[in-house]
């Protein structure tokens, strides 16, 4: 079943939110004194075109540098992603089939507000299990 999710969000959503993505990790490398965004959008360009058996996890590293990296994004992209990522969820749970291609684009807002100090792994890592 994840598979299939996976292959019709791949189709009607992730590839155009990765390639977005990835698209402003570019930019952000390029821009040298950016590249930490860069990675993060990089690893969530990954998450988005496959986010089906995939969660995010916070890493126990993070310090107050990535609190402060975290701070910078949220006002730079991070509330207008959340803000893309809501309407496009709530429009697609407006169909039936649609309902869980929504619920995959509500799961990418809390890694859009901080995609520092955070993981992407897999649902049957034990770290997915940590509170």
């Amino acid at each position: 079943m994840r598979t299939l999710l996976n292959l019709i969000w791949l189709i009607f959503a992730g590839f155009w939110l990765a390639l977005g993505y990835f698209f402003a990790g570019i930019i952000c490398c390029v821009l040298i004194i950016t590249i930490p965004f860069g990675i993060a959008a990089f690893r969530i360009g990954v998450f988005a075109l496959w986010p089906f058996g995939q969660t995010t996890v916070r890493r126990g590293d993070a310090g107050v540098m990535t609190a402060v990296g975290n701070v910078i994004w949220f006002v730079v992209a991070g509330l207008w992603l959340a803000i893309a990522h809501l309407f496009t969820g709530i429009a697609l749970c407006v169909t039936i089939i649609g309902i869980p291609l929504g619920l995959a684009n509500f799961k990418l807002i809390p890694v859009s507000l901080r995609p520092l100090g955070v993981d992407i792994v897999p649902t049957g890592d034990p770290r997915a299990f940590v509170a």
